[in-house]
């Protein structure tokens, strides 16, 4: 098994507690923040459905440049919409990480802004914090604003306090 395949198999087995939270977002508290310096709940929601799509920034291609992006939030009206860019993503994810080898995970890759480099690393040392851990981050700190909004939570590596 190659090492984008284990890659994959994990963000697949995160990706079913993943999809289960982003199910239930009350979107009708979706400028909710537990804090003033939180993000709020819709554009958190949004962001951890994308990260799962970010496998085709990492492996196809050596950088990101902050400066020479052009990107617009998805829009959110619904659960489904939600739903839609995280499946997206876990399909393209699989579709790329099936057919990339251990030697394109060994290539640098760097994120940068301009001239400002904030890291390089091997690709599959970015997969792993910028995609997978980044994603169990993002998905513990909806988890805490779905407690907050008194959201049952589902279980995430066994039964939660909500399912007894």
């Amino acid at each position: 098994m190659t090492i984008a395949q284990e890659m994959l198999a994990e963000m697949q087995q995160e990706g079913i507690v993943t999809r289960k939270m982003l199910a239930l977002v009350p979107l009708d508290n979706k400028d909710w923040v537990p804090h003033e310096k939180s993000m709020k709940l819709l554009p958190l929601a949004r962001h951890l459905a994308e990260i799962q799509g970010w496998p085709k920034e990492t492996v196809e291609q050596d950088q990101l440049d902050f400066a020479n992006m052009d990107y617009t939030p998805p829009e959110v009206n619904s659960t489904e919409d939600l739903l839609a860019i995280f499946d997206k993503g876990m399909a393209k994810a699989k579709e790329i990480l099936e057919r990339t080898s251990d030697a394109d995970l060994d290539k640098p890759w760097s994120m940068r802004n301009g001239e400002i480099i904030y890291f390089t690393m091997p690709k599959k040392q970015v997969m792993r914090t910028w995609v997978l851990n980044h994603t169990v981050h993002h998905r513990a700190q909806l988890g805490v604003y779905l407690r907050l909004l008194g959201v049952a939570i589902p279980g995430t590596y066994g039964p939660s306090a909500d399912e007894g």
